[in-house]
């Protein structure tokens, strides 16, 4: 009984997304070249249910490249109708379109010369006919068995919103790359905008010895810099191979006597590299595919000697993962 019922509740809200998309036409194009065309932002307001869609549809859009944000609108008729400005694109919700605190705003709205796009599931309502672009949210029923509670309604109005803020994002050519500028605290956004050169060691910090140097001498770096490995460089400084304290310690197991030979007779030789302007993402991805733990960082392709070197720790203390 209880997964029937639920099941039928996604089915009447999926059949009233569907049905939606019969929908989507020129109002709705209107409604995009509105927002496009506006100097100023998108004020989205609602009360009730439809309030709390209309802050996830500001969100959403505020967060894709289109300036938004949620108005009150009890608050709006008490003095918070300032934030409204010439230029804005104001998205009004309500389902039946005559919610008395949203229809008191109207007036103002009209007066600052904003410009108003109703959502609403009936194209009669006071609001609809006051709106310059009205978008229909209307279902053929609420999933709630009593046909009171907002369900099918509010999921139908999200999705408009989430429609509108994605024909946006597209239309503005909004990448990966500037989502990733709104979110800099979220593990994507340091996906998208921490580089090599952030978090690598440079100077004092980066272990490199020659190519003659014993390997007490290349053990004793590779203790002192605490990154589990050195460079080996030949005398114009450029990278030619490395030492890990695995390689110490795999030699050492079968019985080799290594402490008084030279960096150059133990080093792996042809290291991998990265650019320091790489996303570091890209660093903790060579270093996942080639069972590495660290990089040594070059000013470009053309570069011989290290500017620095990453560590696997260091992407990972930075939330990259």
């Amino acid at each position: 009984m209880i997964v029937e019922e639920a099941r039928r509740v996604i089915r009447t809200e999926a059949e009233a997304l569907l049905a939606m998309m019969d929908r989507i036409d020129a109002s709705f194009e209107r409604a995009v070249e509105l927002i496009l065309e506006s100097r100023g932002r998108v004020v989205v307001s609602g009360m009730g249910k439809s309030g709390l869609i209309g802050q996830k549809i500001a969100s959403t859009m505020a967060s894709t490249g289109t300036p938004a944000f949620f108005l009150h609108p009890a608050e709006g008729i008490h003095g918070d109708l300032g934030m409204i400005m010439t230029g804005d694109v104001v998205i009004a919700i309500s389902n039946s379109g005559e919610t008395e605190e949203v229809l008191r705003i109207l007036p103002t709205i009209k007066r600052l010369g904003a410009r108003l796009i109703a959502m609403s599931g009936n194209g009669a309502s006071a609001l609809a006919r006051s709106s310059d672009v009205f978008l229909d949210v209307s279902v053929a029923e609420e999933a709630c068995p009593l046909g009171l509670a907002p369900t099918a309604s509010t999921t139908a109005t999200l999705a408009m919103g989430d429609a509108l803020a994605v024909a946006l994002l597209v239309k503005r050519g909004f990448k990966a790359e500037d989502f990733a500028i709104f979110h800099p605290g979220g593990s994507l956004g340091k996906k998208l905008l921490l580089r090599v050169e952030d978090l690598m060691h440079t100077g004092e910090a980066l272990p490199l010895v020659s190519e003659d140097t014993l390997m007490k001498d290349a053990l004793f770096e590779i203790t002192a810099k605490a990154l589990g490995v050195t460079g080996v460089r030949s005398g114009d400084g450029a990278l030619k191979g490395v030492i890990t304290d695995g390689d110490l310690r795999r030699a050492l197991e079968k019985g080799y006597d290594i402490l008084s030979q030279r960096a150059a007779e133990l080093m792996k030789l042809n290291p991998k590299r990265i650019k320091r302007q790489e996303l570091a993402a890209a660093a903790l991805q060579i270093m996942e595919h080639h069972s590495i733990t660290s990089l040594f960082v070059f000013e470009d392709d053309t570069a011989t000697a290290p500017c620095g070197i990453i560590h696997l720790h260091d992407i990972l203390r930075a939330g990259i993962a």
